[in-house]
């Protein structure tokens, strides 16, 4: 049972934090709303929120707290579970094939290679992902917002899921202000409470398994905050909207690297071992680069494709337990 607690803990808090970053949405949409805030901000502002709230609440509280593993672990490791198992999953549960809207791949495709790219440069010479590199980082993602902003209507479309938008806008139809405000309140207490129960439930698995923390982030934490984002995924192929689900999680990947790790770096300097990071950017980049190659042939994505990405994520789930095994962690201070 002691081995069990964690666990369980671990559980229910993911679904608490995965309903609680759904009120905060909803109810920031709809005080924006409230101040006649314009639908193309209130759409990119969705989607910031909505694919990474989870992810952003446990990567910028574990920097705070002094876990830096933990959270530069949950952004790479969120990049690598949205391409390897959402991705799969809107190939796997789609009718047909997905068609990709090419601006997607010239724009979003690109800025996605470049930022990751950047942050493994910038944290190659000496570990550390620090303030200043996680400020270029957000400006990286202030920059590519704007561009989201004036780009074209194909790819403004791709990456704002209208769909979700109206699904909210019936949701709050009719709330008042102060309604709003309340589930606004209620929800970031969630997310803020949920994610401190989570980082502590993370941090006693890796001490009494002796595994690294960021191996937990890059494994269970990181599965448990992109739920949401797999969830949509299947939902939205189901529907026959696969092309919308793979510009949103293109545009996902993106924020975990410039908005989650880049704003927790802010918070205080990222700094993960060097054998970690020898592995888990060169995963990332293999899941990402399979994704975008995948998509790039004939601008489709079909459930080969699917099964191709869900295997790479299989092995990479082995390959972690091979290099991190129990008792390759540093053992807990008496």
């Amino acid at each position: 049972m002691e081995y069990a607690a964690p666990f369980l803990i671990l559980a229910v808090c993911f679904a608490v934090l995965a309903k609680s970053a759904d009120l905060f949405v909803d109810s920031a949409v709809g005080i924006a709303k409230k101040f006649s805030v314009p639908k193309m901000i209130i759409g990119i502002f969705l989607v910031g929120l909505a694919t990474t709230a989870p992810e952003l609440a446990v990567s910028m509280m574990s920097a705070v707290r002094g876990n830096p593993e933990l959270a530069l672990g949950n952004a790479i490791g969120s990049v690598i579970c949205d391409d390897g198992l959402a991705m799969a999953a809107a190939a796997l549960f789609t009718a047909g094939t997905i068609s990709i809207i090419p601006a997607v791949l010239k724009t979003a495709g690109v800025v996605l290679i470049a930022v990751d790219i950047l942050a493994f440069l910038f944290i190659l010479p000496d570990n550390t992902l620090g303030r200043v590199e996680g400020g270029i980082l957000l400006a990286c993602f202030g920059l590519y917002t704007l561009f989201i902003i004036k780009t074209g209507k194909k790819t403004t479309d791709a990456l704002i899921p209208d769909a979700e938008i109206k699904d909210i806008e019936q949701d709050i139809k009719g709330k008042p202000i102060h309604v709003l405000v309340v589930m606004f309140l209620l929800g970031l207490t969630g997310i803020i409470g949920s994610s401190h129960f989570i980082i502590e439930s993370a941090v006693k698995i890796a001490e009494m398994f002796h595994i690294p923390e960021t191996v937990i982030a890059l494994t269970l934490i990181a599965l448990g905050t992109s739920i949401p984002e797999v969830a949509t995924c299947i939902i939205a192929a189901r529907k026959g909207h696969g092309e919308i689900a793979v510009g949103n999680i293109i545009g996902a990947d993106i924020l975990n690297i410039c908005w989650v790790a880049g704003a927790s770096a802010v918070a205080n300097p990222l700094t993960v071992g060097r054998k970690e990071i020898i592995f888990m950017f060169p995963a990332m980049f293999v899941i990402v680069g399979a994704m975008l190659l995948m998509i790039r042939t004939g601008y489709r994505l079909k459930r080969i494709h699917g099964f191709m990405l869900l295997s790479l994520y299989i092995v990479y789930i082995i390959l972690t337990i091979f290099f991190f095994p129990p008792g390759s962690g540093a053992l807990p201070t008496p």
